[in-house]
């Protein structure tokens, strides 16, 4: 690993920075695979419109604000994950959130933050166990 992406010293606006791409990344790959019935191939070039509609509910700051208050309460993130989230929640932010509240922006951040962590930590199972439950939490909320 380089010693200057080491997450345990990364800025957690930084962590966010990476794992939103991540998440990112999860979500289109998610929407894609649950939108094919697995039939017969499927071409989605004129259906990006409807795939992008999916997606907004994972990647919005409410719903993935939601996802982490549930994880955090039902003691599914260790101690470490926790103390991540926790700090990354309560990093003083420049940006303000445009489209959400600002206390959903700091959860979603720290969720971000925390996925951005577990990957520069390579710890891919963990990362995608957190991201599965996210979206059955965000998943239900519909």
């Amino acid at each position: 690993m380089n010693p200057n992406l080491n997450p345990k010293i990364i800025n957690t606006t930084a962590l966010a920075y990476i794992g939103d791409a991540v998440y990112e990344i999860y979500v289109r790959k998610y929407v894609l695979e649950t939108s094919c019935d697995g039939s017969e191939s499927v071409s989605f070039g004129a259906h990006v419109d409807a795939l992008h509609k999916r997606a907004v509910r994972y990647v919005r700051a409410a719903g993935q604000a939601a996802a982490l208050k549930a994880m955090m309460t039902s003691d599914f993130l260790s101690d470490e994950e926790m103390s991540i989230a926790k700090r990354a929640r309560n990093h003083k932010s420049a940006s303000k959130p445009k489209n959400s509240d600002a206390m959903d922006y700091k959860y979603a951040t720290a969720l971000e933050a925390l996925i951005g962590y577990l990957y520069l930590e390579d710890r891919k199972e963990r990362l995608e166990d957190i991201i599965s439950e996210a979206f059955q939490i965000i998943g239900k909320g519909e």
